[in-house]
C-alpha cells in the first residue's frame, strides 16, 4: 500500500506531462472564403473533419481553434449558389475560391449570374443541362455584361466584334458566324435557350442582357432547324436575392443620348420573390444623312421560389423603336468605294420606319429529387412594322439607250405594315445516375415552334418608269416611245433627255434628300413577300452525358418534323412536312486538371424560307439546306481559374443554299449553289489575369467557299462567301490602378481588324481590310463611376459590309461616348 501511494505522484506528473503535450500540439486552423470576383463570402459552411462546423464572418473569415495535430485535415466548404469544395490542408491555413454553381441553370435561366468580370463558367447552351463549358464539346463564344458596359457597346453589332469567327453581314440584325449568314428575321435566333426572332431591321439594344452567347457550328440536334455557323443565344438579365440599382446617363456624338436603369432585388423578407427591372432609353443621330434611332425597352422579370425543389420564372422584353430604314451607301457606277461620301443614303426626309416588338416567357423547374428534374417552359414573340421608304431599285438609272448613268441611281418606293408572331414550347427531363464507375446525364425532351404571318399584312411597291399609256414598267430601249421622257440637268450643267422614273432617282454626285410625294406614285401590290404563311417545327430528342474517369461522352440525337402550310388561310392550303433525323457525338477528355480536349460530329438541318419558296418569281421550289460539321480543340483554364484561353479546329459542309441570281429585271429569282465549304482555326482569351486586370483575346481564320456547283453556275467553284473575311481577330483588355492616390482610376484600349471580304459572289466587288483602335477611361468614386469611350481612334473609314455596290454599309467614323453612372 505505501509503495502505491508513493508511486501516485509519479503518475500524476506523467498524466500532467501527456496533457500538457497534447495541449502544445493543438493548433488553429483557418482562412477565408471568397468567389471568383474576390469578393468575401460571408455565412459560408465550414466542416473541419467531417465533425467540427464554422461559419464566414462578413469578411469571409473562419476558424477552429484547439484542432489535434495531423498529418493533415479535411475541410469541405457549401453556400447556396455556390459549388460544394472539399480540400485537404497540411498547415494551418487554407484559403479558398468557390465556383458559382451550374446546378440552378436550366432551359431557362432563372436564377442571375453571381460572376462579374468577362469570363463566365457555365451555360446550359451547349447540351440543355448545367455543365461548365469546359466539359461541352463544342466551341461556345460569349460576351457578358461586363464587357458589354467597358466597351459601351449599345447594339449586337458592337459586340460581334469580340466573338471569333463572327462578322457582320450588314447595319442589320444580320451576321455571319465561320461564313454562313443568319439574321434577326428568322426564327434560328435564342432568348434564353428559346426560338425566338427579331425584326431584322434594326439591331435592339442590349442592355437587359446578362451576356451573348455564340454556340458554333449547328445546334440543330437540340434546338432544332439552325445555320452551320452556329447559333446566337441572348441571355436576360435575372432576378438577383440581393439588392442591387443603378441608373446611367450617357451621351455622345452623333447627338447621342441614353439612359439606363437596372433594379434588382427580393420582394419579400423570405426571399422567395425576386424581381429585377430593365429599362432603356435611347435618341440618336448618325453619321449617315437623316438617319436616327429612338428607342424605348422595358424589361421586367419575377422569380418565385415557393421550394427549394420549385422555380418559377416570368420574363418580358418590350422594345419600340422609331427610325427611318437605311438601305446602305452607293457608289458611281463601276466607280471605287471613295467615289461617294460615306455619310450619303437615298432615304426621302418623310420616310419613317416604326417597329414593335415583345417577348413573353414564362419557365418552370421543378426538381422531384437530387436526380430528377423537370423543365417547362413557353415562348411568345411578337413584332409590329409600319414602314415607309425610298431605297435603291438595285440598279442605276438608264438613259435612252438603256445604257446607265454612273451617279444616278434608280429608287424605288415601298409601303409595308406586318406583324409576324411565333411562339415555342419545351419540356424536357434530367436524370443523373451512375452505374459503377460510369456516370450519366440523361436528357429526354420534347419541343414545338411555329411562326405565322396572319391576314392583313400587306407591302405596296412603286418602281420602273412612267408610261404614256399609265402605269410603270421596266425600261425596254426597243419600245422607247411608249415611255414618258424628261430632261435631266447633271452637276455639271450637262442635260439629257431620259425615262422618267416612276419614283425619282437620286443623284449620288450631290445630297439630293428631300421630302418625296408617295401619292404621286403608281404603287403595285406586292403581297407575295407578306403572304400569310405557318410553318412548325417539332422534335423529339434523347442526349446522354456519360462520364468515365477523365473521359466524358456525348451521344444524342432528334428527330424533327418541319410542317410548311403552303396557301395559309385560303380554300387551297396544303400542309407539305419534311422529316429529318440529326445525330450529334461528342467526346471530352481531361488531360490535366487544367486542360482539356474534344471532338464533335454533328449534321444540321434548314428548310428554306418560305418567302421564298412561296414566291413564284423565285425559281423555286428548292431542296431544304443539309450540313455536317467535324470539330476538335483545347478548352483550358488558368489562374486558378479566372483565365480560360481556347482554340479549335472545325470543318462544315452545306448543301443546297440560296443566293441571289441577280438577274435584271427579276431581283426575286435565286439560284441553288450545290456545296459550300468553311474550314478554319478559332483561338479564345476570356478572363482576368489580377483582380484589376481584364482581358478578352480572339482570332479566326476561316476559308469558306464554293466547293461544288452545277451547270449554271460551274464558275463559281472557290469564290469566298459573301462579308466571310479569311482573317479577323480582336484584342481588348481593362486595368484599375487599386491602391493609391490614383485609386479607382481605370483604363481600357483595344482593336480588331477584318480582312478583304466579297460582297457578293461577283467577285469584282469587294471589301478592304481594316484595322480599328478603341480606348476608354474609367473613374470610380465610392458608388459613382465615370467612364468615356473612344471608337475609331485613328478615324479609318472602312465598311462592315454589304450586298453589292449599290448597298454598302460604312462603319462610323471617330466618335465618343461620356457615361455617368450610380449603384445604390
Amino acid at each position: 500500500m505505501f509503495g502505491y501511494f508513493r508511486k501516485l505522484p509519479l503518475s500524476i506528473l506523467f498524466l500532467f506531462l501527456c496533457l500538457s503535450i497534447n495541449a502544445q500540439t493543438k493548433i488553429t486552423v483557418q482562412g477565408t472564403v471568397k468567389d471568383i470576383n474576390n469578393v468575401p463570402l460571408q455565412k459560408v459552411s465550414v466542416l473541419l473533419n467531417h465533425t467540427h462546423t464554422a461559419f464566414t464572418d462578413e469578411n469571409g473569415h473562419y476558424i477552429f481553434t484547439e484542432v489535434p495535430t495531423r498529418t493533415e485535415n479535411t475541410i469541405r466548404f457549401t453556400h447556396t449558389g455556390f459549388e460544394t469544395l472539399q480540400q485537404k490542408v497540411k498547415g494551418d491555413q487554407l484559403d479558398v475560391v468557390l465556383l458559382p454553381s451550374t446546378a440552378q441553370l436550366q432551359t431557362v435561366e432563372i436564377t442571375g449570374r453571381t460572376e462579374t468580370g468577362y469570363k463566365n463558367t457555365a451555360s446550359f447552351i451547349g447540351t440543355k443541362t448545367a455543365t461548365p463549358l469546359k466539359d461541352v464539346p463544342q466551341s461556345i463564344s460569349y460576351v457578358t455584361k461586363e464587357l458589354m458596359q467597358d466597351q459601351a457597346a449599345v447594339r449586337m453589332g458592337d459586340i460581334v466584334k469580340n466573338f471569333s469567327g463572327v462578322n457582320q453581314f450588314t447595319f442589320y440584325d444580320d451576321i455571319t458566324i465561320r461564313g454562313f449568314r443568319i439574321n434577326g428575321g428568322s426564327t434560328t435566333q435564342l432568348l434564353n435557350g428559346l426560338r425566338t426572332f427579331t425584326g431584322f431591321w434594326k439591331q435592339p439594344m442590349v442592355n437587359y442582357l446578362e451576356r451573348v452567347e455564340v454556340i458554333k457550328g449547328p445546334a440543330s440536334a437540340l434546338f432544332g432547324n439552325a445555320s452551320p455557323g452556329g447559333t446566337i443565344n441572348r441571355v436576360t438579365k435575372k432576378p438577383l436575392a440581393e439588392e442591387r440599382k443603378s441608373l446611367s446617363f450617357t451621351m455622345g456624338s452623333f447627338n447621342n443620348v441614353r439612359t439606363l436603369a437596372d433594379f434588382t432585388g427580393p420582394l419579400n423578407d423570405e426571399k422567395t420573390i425576386l424581381y429585377r427591372l430593365n429599362i432603356g432609353y435611347e435618341n440618336t443621330q448618325s453619321f449617315r444623312d437623316l438617319q436616327f434611332d429612338k428607342n424605348l425597352v422595358i424589361a421586367p422579370s419575377v422569380s418565385f421560389l415557393p421550394t427549394e425543389k420549385t422555380r418559377i420564372n416570368f420574363d418580358a422584353v418590350y422594345n419600340k423603336s422609331n427610325s427611318r430604314l437605311d438601305r446602305g451607301q452607293s457608289v458611281l457606277y463601276q466607280g471605287d468605294l471613295h467615289s461617294t461620301p460615306i455619310s450619303r443614303s437615298l432615304s426621302a426626309t418623310n420616310d419613317y420606319l416604326n417597329e414593335e416588338t415583345y417577348t413573353v416567357t414564362a419557365s418552370l423547374n421543378h426538381q422531384f429529387s437530387s436526380r430528377l428534374a423537370f423543365n417547362l417552359a413557353y415562348l411568345r414573340t411578337g413584332y409590329t412594322e409600319d414602314l415607309l421608304e425610298h431605297r435603291s431599285a438595285n440598279a442605276y438609272a438608264v438613259d435612252s439607250a438603256g445604257k446607265a448613268i454612273p451617279n444616278l441611281v434608280a429608287r424605288q418606293s415601298f409601303i409595308r405594315k406586318k406583324n409576324p408572331t411565333s411562339d415555342n414550347a419545351s419540356a424536357y427531363l434530367t436524370y443523373n445516375i451512375e452505374t459503377g464507375k460510369v456516370s450519366h446525364k440523361l436528357v429526354a425532351g420534347y419541343d414545338y415552334a411555329t411562326s405565322k404571318l396572319l391576314p392583313g399584312a400587306s407591302q405596296l411597291t412603286a418602281s420602273n418608269y412612267q408610261l404614256k399609256a399609265g402605269g410603270a414598267a421596266a425600261y425596254n430601249p426597243a419600245k422607247a416611245a411608249d415611255y414618258v421622257f424628261y430632261t435631266y440637268t447633271a452637276a455639271d450643267g450637262t442635260k439629257m433627255s431620259i425615262p422618267k422614273p416612276n419614283v425619282s432617282s437620286f443623284d449620288i454626285n450631290r445630297n439630293d434628300n428631300k421630302l418625296e410625294d408617295p401619292s404621286k406614285y403608281t404603287y403595285v401590290a406586292q403581297n407575295s413577300a407578306v403572304l400569310p404563311s405557318f410553318n412548325s417545327i417539332s422534335g423529339v430528342y434523347l442526349q446522354d452525358q456519360i462520364g468515365f474517369g477523365n473521359l466524358k461522352l456525348l451521344v444524342g440525337g432528334r428527330f424533327e418534323t418541319y410542317t410548311d402550310k403552303q396557301f395559309y388561310k385560303t380554300d387551297s392550303v396544303k400542309s407539305v412536312s419534311q422529316h429529318t433525323f440529326l445525330p450529334r457525338l461528342g467526346i471530352v477528355y481531361s488531360v490535366t486538371r487544367n486542360i482539356n480536349v474534344y471532338g464533335m460530329y454533328t449534321k444540321g438541318y434548314n428548310p428554306q424560307d418560305v418567302a421564298v419558296q412561296t414566291n413564284p418569281l423565285s425559281g423555286g421550289p428548292f431542296d431544304p439546306i443539309n450540313s455536317k460539321l467535324l470539330e476538335a480543340g483545347l478548352k483550358t483554364e488558368w489562374l486558378n481559374g479566372n483565365l480560360t484561353a481556347n482554340a479549335s479546329v472545325y470543318h462544315i459542309v452545306q448543301t443546297n443554299t440560296l443566293y441571289n441570281a441577280n438577274e435584271p429585271g427579276n431581283p426575286d429569282k435565286m439560284i441553288q449553289i450545290g456545296e459550300e465549304t468553311a474550314k478554319g482555326i478559332e483561338l479564345d482569351v476570356t478572363g482576368r489575369i489580377t483582380e484589376n486586370w481584364d482581358l478578352t483575346v480572339a482570332y479566326a481564320f476561316n476559308d469558306a467557299v464554293i466547293s461544288h456547283s452545277g451547270k449554271a453556275d460551274s464558275s463559281l467553284i472557290g469564290v469566298q462567301k459573301p462579308n466571310a473575311p479569311k482573317h479577323q481577330g480582336n484584342v481588348w483588355t481593362k486595368y484599375t490602378i487599386p491602391s493609391g492616390p490614383a485609386k479607382g482610376l481605370g483604363v481600357g484600349a483595344g482593336a480588331n481588324f477584318v480582312t478583304e471580304r466579297n460582297v457578293s459572289l461577283n467577285t469584282t466587288q469587294s471589301l478592304p481590310g481594316y484595322v480599328l483602335v478603341n480606348a476608354a477611361v474609367y473613374y470610380k468614386v465610392n458608388k459613382v463611376t465615370l467612364q468615356v469611350n473612344f471608337n475609331n481612334v485613328t478615324n479609318k473609314t472602312y465598311w462592315v459590309g454589304g450586298y453589292d455596290y449599290i448597298r454598302l454599309f460604312p462603319g462610323a467614323p471617330r466618335n465618343w461616348q461620356a457615361t455617368i453612372s450610380y449603384t445604390f
